[in-house]
């Protein structure tokens, strides 16, 4: 039998600094609509894209990215009971969002088919971050199928150090940048940012956008090549979208200046909501039943569409917003902190019919949150958890566990806020919002509320957080610019972004835009207006709260953390680790070692409520750290009377216990111990050190009494030069 034979074709990118990315295409999948294998180093993943050719009976476009790190691509197993990949974890549900959020509006409007876009990591490569590359993957395939898709797209992340920018760096370069941020675009427009800074200025982040872009230009010359070289399909046909102009021209005529002067009003949302409802209604009552029946969605449509020029057009014309709201303003703030008495720390952040209650929790290492990815192992000692019930809305929805939305905004605020936390906070510190209304950007007021959370927690975060959503519209000849966006807003903007900083400058951000060619001074622009609406926020914030609580709350844990030599770990840990638990239990403490392989030294957490269990703990390991030093003296605790002594306990250091010879008591001869001495009696001991003689350590009460009158000291008995012979 020939062996069969396999035509592939290949394309590979040159990132300008020694690296190169390589596309790969006709070995892998090849019943795939489109498949293509990207590797960088040793760093391999498969891309597949399927769609079905008969159009689902939606009105969206039922698109699915799922992106996966196979375990196995890092030779490793994976962790659970179940040696087997089982839910994604928050890491790939990221990746999967900042692929699907460039890639859904460049599919048309009325292609409602299924598409699945399948990424996984095969081959696993310590020095490359496979997520920057999913992008890429995916636009490559679908470059290679036959989807209506508009213009293939790649994604890339940028990192800064020294001042300068690099494109996909490695997780080791990454730890030393001041800016993360992932940008998405095509070779003309940018349409996706997310990241986070080290509070860098609008035109430092346009910067790194820009920088982004003209690799990503280069990276979309590579999946065109690629599809040229194979042989582009002819795009599929699908079912299009039914279109009547005529309707179209009846609707918005019966509609366009209604709707202006409802959103001119500035009602709240639940009355606009009404009024809105109304005149669809009263559209609906133009037809027939026959006409409703046949044209039902197309009237909702058309009607959603005049609806929504309206609202622009009065933006643009008047500067006047659904709620009466000028461009640059900001709804009406108002905030408390300690609303929770039980919790660490709490805050409530409202802007106008937006509301989040945040709560932070104070912890140990233990608590800390365990990262366990193919590419990717660590742990976060601060971590934020965002939280959209139905009811935040007003709606009632079946409730199936974390979404990805709740994934992503919880993941930008974190990012938002973490670079504020010190390097030195001793604790695990937990941050869950809870989104209690929504009506524009809950992300922002988790950031708000999470901020305040923390200070009222005492946790001593470097400078306070706010964060905006923004929007922006145009014509293509007029803009405008919104600061505080509602959830109607951005739903009818050309632009969503989210902006999170201090008063010296951005630490995260989230961008989604929707037109093509923003201008980077637009965008610039955009930036300074965010700067001045967070800034406003800021302001209102600190009336509440605008530093942190010098001290946790008298219910909060305390945290201390000791050193120890590696050696004390195993006698403090004790047996079993009979000593720590008893000491925990006696205590009411937390006790956490962890071992530094750089000091090869322990470092012991100590988490508690009761100021005295903390003290107790901290005196078993100064005792156990206790080293006398020769000439001093020491105060001592008689606990066991023998014949020839009494064993005392050093007071400064409980457990270290030493004899004191019956010879040392006192300066007459004692014939008797407990006639000198008795159980719990306390008192000063001079130490000297170790008796070369007897190799112990010796102690003297004596010493440091004054010596009788004409007392005469026995001579020392003499020692016998040669004892090692005489025992022999």
């Amino acid at each position: 039998m020939k062996n069969m034979k396999i035509k592939t074709y290949n394309e590979t990118i040159d990132l300008g600094d020694g690296r190169t990315i390589t596309l790969e295409t006709g070995k892998l999948a090849k019943q795939a609509h489109g498949s293509v294998v990207v590797q960088m180093g040793k760093a391999m993943l498969l891309c597949t894209v399927v769609s079905n050719y008969e159009s689902g009976n939606v009105d969206f476009l039922p698109l699915t990215v799922d992106y996966r790190e196979k375990f196995a691509a890092a030779g490793r197993y994976p962790g659970g009971f179940f040696k087997r990949e089982a839910r994604p974890s928050d890491g790939e549900i990221l990746t999967m969002r900042l692929v699907d959020r460039v890639l859904r509006p460049l599919f048309p409007k009325d292609y409602h088919s299924e598409v699945q876009v399948m990424i996984q990591l095969m081959s696993n490569d310590v020095e490359v971050m496979p997520d920057a590359l999913a992008g890429l993957a995916a636009s490559t395939a679908i470059q290679l199928s036959d989807f209506p898709f508009e213009c293939p797209i790649s994604e890339a992340r940028v990192a800064r150090i020294d001042g300068e920018f690099i494109i996909n760096p490695s997780r080791a370069q990454l730890e030393k940048s001041d800016l993360d941020i992932m940008v998405g675009a095509s070779a003309d427009s940018v349409m996706m940012v997310e990241g986070e800074m080290d509070e860098c200025s609008e035109e430092e982040m346009a910067d790194a956008i820009k920088f982004a872009h003209e690799s990503i230009k280069i990276q979309i010359e590579a999946q065109l090549r690629l599809a040229k070289a194979v042989g582009r399909k002819q795009v599929r046909d699908y079912e299009k979208a039914l279109e009547d102009e005529e309707l179209y021209k009846k609707i918005n005529e019966a509609t366009y200046q209604k709707a202006y002067e409802i959103a001119k009003k500035g009602t709240s949302k639940t009355e606009r909501s009404l009024a809105f409802s109304n005149l669809r209604n009263e559209v609906k009552s133009l037809f027939s039943k026959e006409d409703l029946e046949k044209n039902d969605n197309l009237i909702d449509k058309y009607y959603d569409k005049s609806q929504k020029e309206a609202v622009r057009e009065l933006t643009l014309s008047e500067g006047i917003r659904l709620d009466g709201r000028r461009t640059t303003d900001i709804r009406p703030i108002w905030c408390e902190v300690d609303y929770l008495p039980s919790t660490h720390g709490s805050s409530i952040f409202t802007r106008g019919e937006t509301q989040a209650l945040a709560t932070v929790t104070l912890g140990t290492s233990r608590e800390a949150n365990k990262i366990d990815m193919p590419s990717y192992e660590s742990e976060e000692t601060f971590y934020l958890h965002y939280n959209f019930p139905p009811f935040c809305t007003g709606e009632a929805r079946p409730l199936r566990g974390t979404s990805r939305r709740e994934v992503g905004h919880g993941n930008l605020a974190q990012r938002g806020l973490k670079g504020m936390i010190p390097k030195d906070c001793p604790y695990t510190v937990r941050v869950v919002s809870e989104v209690l209304e929504s009506n524009g950007s809950s992300s922002m007021a988790t950031v708000c509320s999470g901020t305040m959370a923390l200070m009222d927690a005492g946790v001593q975060i470097t400078r306070p957080v706010s964060g905006i959503a923004m929007g922006l519209i145009s014509d293509g000849k007029r803009y405008a610019i919104l600061s505080d966006i509602l959830g109607d807003e951005d739903h009818l903007g050309d632009m969503d972004f989210k902006v999170t900083g201090t008063s010296k400058g951005i630490t995260a951000c989230q961008m989604d835009i929707k037109i093509k060619g923003l201008s980077y001074e637009i965008l610039v622009k955009a930036l300074k207006q965010a700067r001045d609406g967070r800034l406003h926020i800021l302001s209102e914030m600190n009336k509440t709260i605008d530093k942190p609580n010098a001290e946790v709350k008298s219910h909060s844990p305390k945290m201390i953390t000791k050193r120890i030599p590696n050696e004390f770990i195993g006698p403090f840990i004790g047996p079993g680790g009979k000593v720590i638990q008893e000491l925990q239990k006696v205590t009411g403490c937390t006790i956490v070692i962890n071992e530094d392989p750089e000091t090869e030294e322990g470092i012991v957490e100590i988490l508690g409520t009761d100021k005295q269990g903390i003290e107790a703990v901290i005196s078993k390991i100064e005792s156990l750290l206790f080293k006398p030093e020769k000439g001093n003296n020491y105060k001592v605790k008689v606990i066991k009377i023998l014949d020839f002594g009494a064993v005392v306990e050093y007071l400064n250091a409980p457990g270290n216990e030493v004899l004191l010879h019956v010879s040392e008591i006192a300066w007459e001869r004692t014939n008797n111990v407990n006639d000198v001495l008795k159980l719990g009696d306390e008192f000063e001991v001079k130490y000297f050190g170790v008796d070369p003689r007897t190799r112990k350590e010796k102690v003297s009460r004596k010493a440091l009494l004054e010596k009788p009158e004409g007392f005469n000291e026995r001579p020392p008995r003499p020692q016998n030069k040669d004892n090692s012979k005489k025992d022999k």
